[in-house]
């Protein structure tokens, strides 16, 4: 069906030759029709029908191509005529699906994008720029986002289970209610960031640091805490049932006492904490 999808996009754009970036483009559309016909699929879809309602979401090439201006010298090596039309094609599709799960997207722009409730599940998301966006409710399970920047986002209920978060940056961004279970974080940075609520459990959350935060109902259990710190942080029923927190830095740390008498039980080094 991949060659039938890939022969649709050829026509479609065949009267507009081989205007620049025009590969990319299509590529990048292609990647979220076959997205939308196995999504069609799953829900027992023939394959005329799954293709028939493919093509009808597409809409008007013409919207596409108004949003690919001649590209100027610049913009043939930055690529950012082709980030507009990637940007104007999740817009299109997440009306009718939301759906972009196991979809190739290395360092997409899809920055200050509305993708609220969007499914990335199992996909290739390495480099991408989220920053600013709508994800709200998004989900990257199983995804591989190393190198991605989510900074200024609202992840508000986004969902990261069993996803690879190395050297990501969520700075500034809001985490509010988001799962990271399961995840690998190495290098990961929420430098102002809002994790009230935040699940990091199971996750592998060595070396990150907390340091400053004010931390309100975030869960850490299950968690390898090697080497993260928490240094000055405020931590208000903070969870770290059957965390490693050994070699965990909380030096000039305010806690409640639950959250220090849970710490405590695990043998985390607490001389220098206020309890409140």
């Amino acid at each position: 069906m991949g060659n039938k999808l890939k022969q649709f996009l050829d026509d479609a754009f065949k009267p507009y030759g081989n205007f620049p970036a025009r590969a990319d483009v299509e590529q990048e559309l292609l990647a979220n029709l076959q997205a939308k016909y196995d999504d069609l699929k799953s829900q027992g879809k023939n394959d005329e029908e799954a293709y028939s309602q493919t093509v009808e979401s597409f809409g008007d090439v013409s919207e596409i191509m108004d949003q690919v201006k001649p590209a100027t010298k610049q913009e043939s090596e930055t690529g950012s005529s082709v980030h507009k039309t990637l940007k104007e094609a999740f817009k299109r599709a997440r009306h009718s699906t939301s759906k972009f799960s196991m979809t190739e997207l290395k360092q997409s722009d899809l920055s200050d994008t509305d993708l609220a409730e969007a499914d990335f599940n199992m996909s290739s998301l390495a480099g991408s720029n989220f920053d600013g966006s709508d994800l709200s409710g998004a989900k990257f399970s199983g995804s591989d986002l190393r190198g991605a920047s989510f900074n200024g986002a609202n992840l508000t209920d986004a969902v990261f289970s069993g996803s690879d978060v190395t050297n990501v940056s969520f700075d500034g961004a809001n985490l509010t209610d988001t799962q990271f279970k399961m995840s690998s974080m190495k290098n990961t940075s929420f430098e102002g960031a809002i994790l009230d609520g935040t699940r990091f459990s199971y996750s592998d959350v060595r070396d990150v640091s907390f340091d400053g935060f004010t931390l309100n109902g975030t869960n850490f259990d299950g968690t390898s805490l090697r080497s993260a710190s928490f240094k000055n942080t405020i931590l208000n029923d903070v969870s770290f049932h059957h965390s490693d927190v050994k070699h965990t830095d909380f030096d000039g740390a305010t806690m409640d006492k639950i959250t220090y008498a849970l710490l405590k039980g695990a043998k985390a080094k607490l001389d220098n904490v206020t309890i409140k």
